[in-house]
């Protein structure tokens, strides 16, 4: 099953073959675990909404269609999922001032030590919800624009504002201070 694509394994799947799911779920975890993370912060509450996906995924797949692709539709389900546990907290995220300006700026995230992606992540969760939003699709987990836009069910020209707007506030949440 490792040798097929994800469209193929989700067809599969969705017409109830186990070891496709399960091949879905072993390739594909770690990116649900990561969406959860940058969201939420925490990692037990990543671990607990990397779970509740795959639970959903479980009695979802049924009704996938092919109609987007497989990832795009598990990244609206994660993404969906993570949201609903940070809208249910209500949470308010305070930045202390930061001299972490270069990140935002770092051509790679794994340029940064754990510490420096830890306070980046901060200051992105502490972003309004659709910069943040678009900030985690498109930089954290790597998709283009028109993916990103599926995802949060809104424009290309949307998710490219979103992208500016947060580069903005990121820049002057993370610009030393004299």
């Amino acid at each position: 099953m490792r040798d097929r694509t994800d469209q193929d394994l989700a067809a599969r799947a969705a017409g109830g073959c186990a070891a496709a799911f399960t091949a879905l779920l072993e390739r594909h975890y770690d990116r649900i675990y990561r969406v959860a993370w940058r969201l939420l912060g925490r990692q037990s509450d990543a671990e607990d909404i990397a779970q509740d996906v795959c639970v959903k995924l479980a009695s979802a797949i049924r009704g996938w269609r092919a109609e987007a692709e497989f990832t795009t539709w598990l990244y609206r389900i994660a993404y969906n999922r993570a949201l609903d546990e940070l809208r249910s907290r209500q949470r308010v995220v305070t930045l202390p001032p930061s001299n972490m300006m270069a990140m935002i700026e770092a051509p790679a995230e794994s340029a940064l030590d754990p510490v420096e992606q830890h306070e980046l992540w901060k200051a992105v969760r502490s972003l309004p919800d659709q910069q943040r939003d678009a900030v985690l699709l498109v930089y954290g987990e790597d998709l283009n624009h028109a993916e990103a836009a599926r995802v949060m069910a809104c424009s290309e020209k949307t998710v490219s504002w979103h992208l500016h707007e947060a580069r903005k506030r990121l820049k002057a949440m993370l610009e030393p201070v004299d």
